[in-house]
């Protein structure tokens, strides 16, 4: 194998595939990335596998001898990004005879560039996994944008608490129109609706017949969001699913991931269809006097009271830590009750806090029914999206 290509993309591709590189693999193989030169398509691909996730990407560069070898991922990214830029020459040659004098599966790569020359050992590229392929699952196409919306609005609301596997992933409900995402790590509960029109006619409909309804892990769906961040709006991505396997494809990127089991929770019957009480406030407004009052809240479990007074039109938020000391501070809101009179709640302030980050407007919609039930957020216009969160017990 021999190729030559630009600094910038080696250093940028390694830098996006390494990211599925186990931190403890199991077998050193998987520590490796795998690079394949194709001669005939003058492109070359990189590969990162920890068996669960999986990354894929490619690059035009100049190959002169087509080949494929696994080289140390973090070795190799840490000398590339470090090379000035310009091109490199990367090329290969079969190690030396083990002492049975069978050919060794321990090969030798050289990478030369403007400044120096550098050498490292690799491995056989036929011991490197293969991705999943699903040839025969369903096949729904969806918009970047969409897509994006979604996972900003669902994403920090996923457990991280891995005895609760199901709920470490985001529940995807794809119906024809519409895609809807759900998160929840059993006390709060972020739902996003988009519509899922692909703006590419030839790739057929954007959202199956059939309801599709899949669990990917977060950690999947986090390196998805930052992939195809960088892709334009109107670009479709192609997800391609079976019983245990999700491969999302585009451009020149692939990446796959299994599915988590189990059954997600029934999510939608924990929204209440009625509310007595409600708000508007403006969003930024909001949010600013939370991440001040926090700095007390943090001293005290992370819990701030909130109080809606109907005659004032306010809201006042307070923290008492004990010892410390304690802090309060009121906004304008417009506050609405059926029973005429005001409410005190109180919830774990970073909770709210998550919510009306990912509530990206100008103002936002708070209903209620009492300090102990299920508290909606909405954003006003914008995108569909419905935040739940469970107050906490104010104990006097």
């Amino acid at each position: 194998m021999k190729l030559f290509c630009a600094q910038s993309d080696l250093s940028a591709n390694l830098s996006l595939v390494s990211r599925a590189i186990p931190s403890r693999p199991t077998h050193p193989v998987l520590a490796n990335v795998l690079l394949i030169a194709d001669a005939a398509a003058q492109r070359v691909s990189l590969t990162a596998f920890d068996l669960s996730l999986g990354i894929r990407t490619s690059f035009a560069a100049h190959v002169e001898t087509g080949g494929e070898i696994t080289l140390p991922a973090k070795l190799l990214n840490d000398i590339v990004s470090r090379l000035p830029e310009g091109e490199i020459n990367l090329a290969d040659e079969a190690g030396n005879a083990d002492a049975s004098g069978e050919p060794s599966d321990v090969l030798q790569a050289t990478l030369t560039c403007s400044s120096g020359r550098y050498q490292m050992r690799g491995l056989s590229a036929v011991e490197f996994p293969e991705l999943p392929v699903i040839e025969d699952g369903e096949v729904v196409y969806l918009p970047v944008e969409a897509l994006v919306q979604g996972l900003q609005g669902s994403l920090f609301a996923t457990s991280a608490d891995e005895t609760k596997q199901i709920l470490t992933g985001v529940h995807l409900t794809l119906q024809q129109g519409s895609l809807e995402f759900a998160a929840t790590d059993g006390h709060r509960l972020a739902v996003v609706q988009t519509t899922g029109e692909t703006p590419d006619a030839q790739a057929g409909a954007a959202i199956a017949d059939t309801e599709l309804t899949v669990t990917i892990p977060a950690k999947t769906l986090r390196e998805l969001e930052r992939m195809v961040g960088m892709r334009p709006a109107e670009d479709a991505v192609a997800l391609h699913l079976n019983p245990s396997q999700a491969v999302f494809e585009w451009a020149d990127q692939r990446l796959t991931s299994r599915l988590l089991e189990g059954q997600y929770p029934n999510y939608r019957q924990l929204i209440p269809r009625q509310f007595s009480r409600q708000m508007t406030v403006e969003r930024r407004l909001f949010l600013g006097a939370l991440e001040r009052i926090a700095v007390l809240a943090d001293q005290k479990n992370n819990v701030v009271k909130l109080s809606l007074d109907l005659e004032q039109q306010e809201i006042a938020l307070s923290v008492d830590a004990q010892d410390v000391g304690n802090g309060r501070e009121v906004i304008p809101a417009q506050v609405s009750s059926e029973s005429g009179d005001s409410l005190d709640v109180a919830f774990n302030v970073k909770y709210l806090m998550d919510g009306l980050k990912a509530l990206n407007t100008s103002e936002i919609q708070m209903q209620l029914n009492s300090a102990t039930t299920p508290v909606v957020l909405t954003p006003l216009g914008s995108i569909k999206m419905t935040y739940l969160v469970m107050p906490v017990q104010i104990r006097n």
